[in-house]
């Protein structure tokens, strides 16, 4: 594909995020941090959250005009569009109620959980019904699709509500979800252009461009935070992109320092229920790498190294049939 799609999302980013930084900076939307963080992280109190909006505003406008300018699927498009941004609003309530009380909760782990199992059925219905698609999915390295039949809702509904969570507990360090989720949008769009799936292949650069805009205003040290408006937007367009290729299940695999941070967070809370002792310095395992002594913007350069290199194999192994 031409990349003008990723160009001018990544120009409109960076126009909105001038306006909008300084716009939540003067209704005095900062974070707060929570007490039991890194140390190292009290400096950061008062950072702007919910930059996510901008990212997320740069990437609307440009599928729209792709839509417009471009012949496409509108149903398959408008999908890829309005899902996401489900998960954005989940997010954006818990970021407001965190700035709102001053006090880093938000919502409750109940209520967003909730909220995200309603909108994930919802997704569901919509690909099986108004989509049509049938109830297969692609098993990598086996090569072969497998019909789940009855098992496909709840499986699909656990894939979005995983993907959601995973994008926003890797959101820790400054430039680190941005990062990392940049690579992998980039390496979306590139092995959807040989599946061939157009809508996916255009619309993962435009999002990929509209979050290095981000990645201006949020690498070390940053102007501001994406928030759970931005990290659940993300998790959401993932899990959605997945689900119109029918390779949820490649997710895991290109994803897989999302996957990573949330294991990290399963095997502390277990370790600590059974032993009283905590398995890591502090979870997610970014924050083990920062309470070891290593410097935020270290642990990021590595972890978007790391996916990059995973991003690279995944292109090369699904070009040649391997995954």
């Amino acid at each position: 594909m031409d990349y003008f799609y990723l160009i001018a999302a990544f120009v409109v980013s960076v126009f909105l995020g001038e306006w909008t930084v300084a716009y939540l900076r003067k209704l005095k939307m900062g974070q707060e941090i929570r007490e039991e963080g890194p140390k190292s992280h009290y400096v950061k109190a008062g950072t702007p959250t919910m930059g996510g909006i901008f990212f997320i505003a740069a990437y609307v406008i440009l599928s729209i005009v792709f839509m417009i300018f471009k012949e496409c699927d509108i149903k398959v498009a408008i999908f890829l569009l309005v899902a996401p941004l489900l998960f954005a609003g989940i997010g954006f309530l818990d970021d407001y109620e965190k700035i709102a009380k001053k006090n880093n909760l938000g919502l409750t782990a109940k209520q967003k959980l909730v909220l995200q199992i309603v909108f994930s059925f919802a997704m569901t219905l919509y690909v099986r019904f108004v989509l049509k698609f049938d109830t297969d999915i692609y098993i990598p390295f086996m090569k072969k699709t497998v019909d789940i039949g009855i098992f496909y809702f709840p499986f699909m509904i656990l894939v979005i509500t995983g993907s959601t969570n995973a994008v926003n507990l890797t959101d820790g360090l400054d430039g680190l979800c941005g990062g990392v989720s940049a690579v992998v949008l980039v390496a979306l769009g590139i092995v959807s252009r040989h599946m061939p799936q157009f809508e996916v292949e255009y619309m993962s650069h435009i999002l990929s461009g509209a979050l290095l805009g981000f990645l201006v205003y949020n690498i070390y040290p940053a102007k501001v935070f994406m928030g759970d408006t931005g990290s659940l937007f993300l998790g959401g367009y993932l899990a959605t992109a997945f689900m119109l290729m029918k390779q949820p299940i490649h997710l895991v695999i290109l994803g897989l320092v999302y996957v990573i941070e949330t294991l990290s967070v399963i095997i502390q809370v277990l370790y600590f229920k059974k032993t009283g002792k905590r398995f890591f310095k502090m979870a997610p395992i970014h924050h083990h790498f920062e309470m070891k002594g290593h410097h935020e913007k270290d642990i990021v350069t590595a972890f978007v190294i790391i996916t990059f290199v995973i991003a690279v194999v995944y292109i090369i192994f699904t070009r040649n049939g391997i995954l």
